[in-house]
């Protein structure tokens, strides 16, 4: 086996019955994860865990989860790309003139772009640019109205990222149809977003703003909302479409669906970028955040992370090609010890990272026993 991890369990476990797998990879006395579990309520931890079943004309889904609640708020931060990029292909779908090697630019920028590039920039390096210019393509009110549709649970896609900008109004695409022939889109109007009422809105005690502090928790009632549940759901209609019923799938092509996982499961060495500047791990917390190794080959990862004002996500399917081990992981977790948000003092490499690199490693440490003991 190529994949190699330290111990977490004793060995008299490995005749244990256990069960909920993941209460006992939470339990585990790693430090990475205990000092994080000595206070969950303090970091905020949610995690959803799939175990999965394939029988020969279905998958059965195996659920755990551990604090896992819609009402607690916490900022997804870069995991909502991952939708915005399934909904760009569903509406490329849509027009007989597009497809996503088309080129096109946003009116009055000067990048020069395909839908294709995009959405690979949004996995390999996490690129806040490339995702803005597809949801200008859709329209926050798009984006949630497709969500609601396919049912994956409450969902709330407010503003772009980076920037933050909160326009209401999409800027128009410049698209070319051919070498010579330019259309510009229309410019799409969206509702204000409604402040959200839910646990957790407000966080810490102060927050910087234009360089100074203000002695209040921050709000993050007019932000993006996009819950585990939610998160864990659109991630199992792309990797088991065929689970859900056609009103609950996106509206994708296989061709469509197989470019959307290769550019999921890429490294940013793969996609041309600097490995010293992007490792491996740049974009793939679990089992491998912690470590500037390379990947190995075996190990397939389909996923996306977001970080950002101390919150650190990742939602993932893992998959071992050569040991037949497959599992989904979703989890969240808080890192900000001072309290005050906005000022990039946040415990991410200490404490975040690590914790998830270690539940990944203990979720596949079970599957792997799982998988000897069967």
């Amino acid at each position: 086996m190529s994949l190699v991890f330290l111990c977490l369990h004793a060995c008299k476990e490995e005749t244990e019955v256990i069960r909920d797998p993941l209460l006992h990879v939470l339990s585990s006395d790693r430090p990475e994860i205990a000092r994080v579990m000595q206070s969950p309520v303090k970091f905020e931890v949610q995690v959803l865990y799939t175990r999965i079943q394939r029988t020969k004309n279905s998958v059965v889904f195996e659920e755990y989860n551990y604090a896992e609640d819609p009402q607690r708020y916490f900022y997804p931060a870069s995991t909502v790309k991952l939708p915005i990029a399934i909904l760009a292909l569903e509406k490329l779908n849509e027009i007989d003139s597009l497809d996503r090697n088309t080129r096109f630019y946003i009116e009055g920028d000067t990048v020069e772009t395909t839908f294709a590039h995009d959405i690979s920039a949004i996995f390999a390096i996490s690129d806040n640019a490339a995702n803005n210019r597809l949801l200008e393509f859709l329209g926050q009110d798009d984006i949630n109205k497709r969500l609601h549709s396919k049912e994956v649970g409450p969902v709330r896609i407010a503003h772009r990222l980076g920037q933050h900008s909160e326009f209401l109004a999409t800027k128009p695409l410049i698209l070319y149809l051919n070498d010579s022939t330019l259309t510009p889109t229309r410019s799409i109007n969206n509702r204000a977003a409604v402040p959200l009422e839910l646990n957790g809105i407000e966080k810490g005690m102060a927050f910087i703003e234009d360089e100074s502090s203000l002695g209040e928790p921050f709000s993050f009632a007019l932000k993006n909302y996009y819950p585990l549940r939610t998160q864990h759901e659109v991630l199992k209609r792309i990797i088991f479409p065929e689970a859900f019923s056609r009103g609950q799938q996106f509206s994708i092509t296989s061709e469509q669906r197989e470019f959307l996982l290769r550019s999921m499961k890429s490294l940013p060495r793969e996609a041309g970028h600097d490995p010293s500047k992007f490792p491996d791990a740049y974009g793939k917390f679990f089992i491998y955040g912690d470590s500037k190794k390379p990947i190995p080959g075996n190990i397939e990862i389909f996923n996306k992370v977001g970080f950002a004002y101390g919150t650190l996500t990742d939602c993932a399917y893992i998959r071992d090609v050569e040991n037949d081990i497959e599992f989904l992981l979703t989890a969240t977790i808080l890192v900000n010890e001072n309290g005050i948000f906005n000022d990039d003092q946040y415990e991410y490499e200490e404490i975040g990272i690590p914790f998830l690199a270690a539940l990944g490693r203990g979720i596949y440490e079970f599957e792997q026993q799982q998988k000897e003991q069967s």
